[in-house]
């Protein structure tokens, strides 16, 4: 029984609460772009991108975003209104659609695959886009958070066939409630319940493969983490933090104190969590040199009212 109780304990701590919108696969979202990014078979993953209205100078740091849902379902919606704020910014945002076990009965693998796909796309159509191959960052929460580190850690899991002439590493991440560390460290499992076995069929592999708090080295790209501080996800994280760091690089986390796993939703509590660590995610990018000026936080809240 110890498989079952492990999956079900996987599925409670990294699903997304079923907000209304969490199981919505949308076409398109009003003031964006929609393209298909990639095509495995007869499946085709979309990416919905905003851009800023204002024209640039120079070209713009950008990000993509992966939503969450134990790499078994979930929505590229519950990243557009992190997209619709960063646009305002300046930056291009996107939200992307990956391969999910529920769709597409697919593993954790060919999740990271198509993050490393969602990125490559976004830096080879950088010229066309206005972006900056150099600034292009990925995000995530959740499950979503671990294809997007993963993108930053992992050498692999590319989508065979897939021209890797053009790098899939993104230059910063922004992770909100990551599944960071899939496999034991410091002497303890990454999860209540935890069954190695469990989760090697889970992800469709050694757990150890598909663990980014197992494969942090020097250059991994400057990265800040949102937790609330009740997330049993939160330890795994913090193993990550200390490897980054002993790496030399750049890792925060941002905790908010009761808080459990996906406290950070659009449209939850009144958005007092969303308001703050999209200030702080706001505030971090600004550190790289990706927005200028001060958060608009509460503007473009008082705008979607």
């Amino acid at each position: 029984m110890r498989p079952l109780l492990f999956l079900c304990g996987l599925i409670a701590f990294i699903v997304q609460p079923a907000d209304a919108h969490a199981q919505d696969l949308p076409d398109g979202f009003d003031g964006a772009r929609t393209v298909v990014y990639k095509t495995v078979g007869d499946v085709q993953l979309r990416m919905h991108i905003f851009s800023p209205d204002q024209q640039a100078d120079s070209p713009r740091p950008a990000i993509v975003f992966f939503f969450g849902g134990a790499w078994r379902k979930g929505s590229p919606k519950q990243f557009e209104q992190h997209c619709r704020y960063l646009a305002s910014r300046g930056m291009v945002a996107a939200t992307a659609e990956y391969r999910v076990s529920s769709r597409h009965n697919t593993q954790a693998k060919h999740c990271v695959q198509d993050g490393k796909s969602a990125v490559r796309w976004l830096r080879t159509h950088a010229d066309e886009l206005g972006v900056d191959p150099q600034r292009i960052a990925a995000g995530g929460g959740s499950a979503g958070g671990h294809v997007a580190a993963c993108t930053a850690t992992l050498n692999g899991f590319d989508e065979p066939g897939e021209a890797t002439d053009v790098s899939a590493r993104p230059d910063a991440l922004v992770l909100y409630n990551p599944a960071a560390a899939l496999a034991p460290f410091d002497g303890r499992e990454p999860l209540p319940n935890y069954d190695a076995e469990a989760m090697r069929k889970r992800v469709g592999a050694d757990p150890v493969e598909l663990s980014p708090a197992h494969h942090v080295g020097p250059g991994v790209p400057p990265t800040i983490m949102f937790f609330g501080t009740e997330d049993p996800l939160l330890a795994g994280a913090r193993y990550f933090q200390k490897q980054m760091q002993e790496a030399g690089n750049r890792c925060e986390i941002d905790l908010t104190e009761g808080a459990g796993h996906s406290f950070f939703n659009y449209g939850r509590d009144g958005n007092r969590a969303f308001r703050s660590t999209v200030e702080q995610t706001d505030r971090f990018l600004t550190s790289l040199g990706y927005l200028e000026g001060d958060p608009q936080i509460d503007a473009f809240l008082a705008t979607e009212k």
